[in-house]
This record gives structure tokens, sequence and C-alpha cells, in this order.
């Protein structure tokens, strides 16, 4: 006899796009989901970056690089200009389901950003404002509005969106990615409502050692983490495969619909 498996094939053959899928938290949710069977597409700006990760994620994963059955897959497309980013986001979609069946896709992932706006109130313009939650903000928004044609309507379908802790807990200079990081938990829970009965839910890491620390160079990014890991129950700096765990939770518990989870080492706690 062979054992049941009621909780580990959950994302078995599940079609999942993963929007900043190149590099940090992105990377590991798709890992994640390779790891569990899923048929995945990541996606990025990059072009290089997209190929130089599928390429990664296919030596450590044989099996999604078979030929015969490949489970990995990369699409660009280009976040950065609000003048196209409509007709990106719809070829975007259009691209990753066109080979399978029945043209739909059983969950989306938002991990996509750019550089933190850290704006100081006096130097607040429109221009700066709008520029700083284009990818963070404008762009799971707009995406949401074309998801239902290409998500299977089911409970057991999902979108995630991917915030941060400056949702909750604010920092000096940072009122306006703080605005739209906290706007993310407005729109998990209003959007839950108006994509149901597609589960729709978001994420809130804490600081992540990811490479978006590496342009600060090996010394000042260790004196950073430790200054940080002072301030987390935890003592440790979390890692994207750590975080990769609650979206994986998300995807897979059909019972969890508009929620923010919060994966911050209780740093909310200090």
């Amino acid at each position: 006899m062979t054992d049941q498996k009621r909780y580990t094939n959950k994302l078995t053959n599940s079609r999942i796009l993963v929007i900043g899928g190149t590099s940090g938290l992105g990377y590991s949710v798709a890992e994640a989901c390779l790891e569990n069977g899923a048929l995945v597409t990541i996606s990025s700006s990059n072009p290089s970056r997209i190929e130089a990760a599928v390429s990664k994620l296919k030596t450590a994963y044989p099996s999604a690089a078979d030929p015969s059955n490949p489970r990995i897959k990369g699409l660009a497309v280009d976040l950065g200009k609000p003048e196209t980013l409509e007709e990106e986001l719809k070829t975007l979609l259009e691209k990753t389901v066109e080979s399978m069946p029945e043209r739909k896709l059983d969950h989306v992932v938002f991990t996509a950003g750019d550089k933190l706006a850290d704006i100081k109130l006096g130097d607040m313009t429109m221009q700066n404002i709008l520029a700083a939650g284009q990818i963070r903000f404008f762009a799971p928004l707009l995406l949401a509005k074309h998801l239902p044609q290409y998500l299977v309507q089911s409970y057991k379908s999902s979108y995630t969106i991917t915030t941060g802790a400056v949702s909750e807990k604010p920092i000096p200079n940072w009122s306006v990615i703080g605005a739209y990081a906290g706007g993310l938990h407005s729109m998990v829970r209003n959007l839950a409502l108006d994509m149901k009965p597609i589960r729709v839910n978001g994420v809130s890491p804490g600081a992540v050692d990811t490479e978006m620390w590496d342009h600060h160079g090996e010394e000042k990014k260790q004196e950073i983490m430790r200054g940080m890991e002072s301030r987390m129950a935890t003592g440790r700096v979390g890692r994207p495969e750590d975080v990769a765990e609650t979206f994986l939770g998300l995807l897979r518990d059909y019972n969890v619909d508009g929620t923010m989870v919060r994966t911050d080492g209780g740093s909310m706690l200090m």
C-alpha cells in the first residue's frame, strides 16, 4: 500500500505565473512551486535575467526541463511605463496561457518591485508620487482587472500580492511608499470581493536577505543585516526560502481569502 496524499500534491500540475520571478522572493516562490509539481511561468523586465533564472531552475529541477513535458518558462514584461502598462499585462497573460489547456491559469503571484522611493515630505511632487507606485501599486491593481478572464473561476484559484512591513510600521521619509504599501492591504480585501470565487491574499514580509541589498557592497550589507537582526525577535533576518513558505500556504489553503499574512521575524513586536 502507498501513503495517501492530501497535502503534498495540491499544486501538482497547477499552472502558476510568478511576476517578478527572476530573483529574491519571486524566484524562491517559483522554486517552491516547481518542487511541488507545478507548471511555472516567471516574468520580469530583463530578458537576460529571465534566461539565467530559467536555466538555473532547470538545473535545480531536471524534471521541469523535460522537453516532452516542460514545467518552466520565462516571459518578459515591462511594467515601468504608465502608457503601456495595461497592454503589457494583457500580452503577458496571453503569452502565458497560449499553450495551456483551456487557456487558463490556477494561480498568479505578484512579487515585482523596483527601488523603494524614500521621498522626503518637502520633496514630494505629483510626478514622483505617481512614479513611486507604478510597479508596486498600479501594476498589481490593473492586473486584477484582467485576471478573471485568465484564472479558473474557482475557490482553488488565487491571486497573491506582495507588500512590506512599512505598511504597518512607519519609517521616516517613507510616507509615499508607505501609503502605497498600506493601500495594498485594502486592495487585497476589496479584490477578494470583486474577484470571487477566486481568492485574493497578500504577503507582508519584513527584512529579507535578497539581492536588493547587494548594491551596498558586502561589508555595508552585513552591517545593515546586523542592525535589522537586533530589531527582530528571532534575531535573524529572513531568507527568501522562508517567506516562500507563506506564499505556498496561501496557494494551498482554499479557506484563506482577503487576508494579508505577515512574515517578519517578529520585528513588529520590537
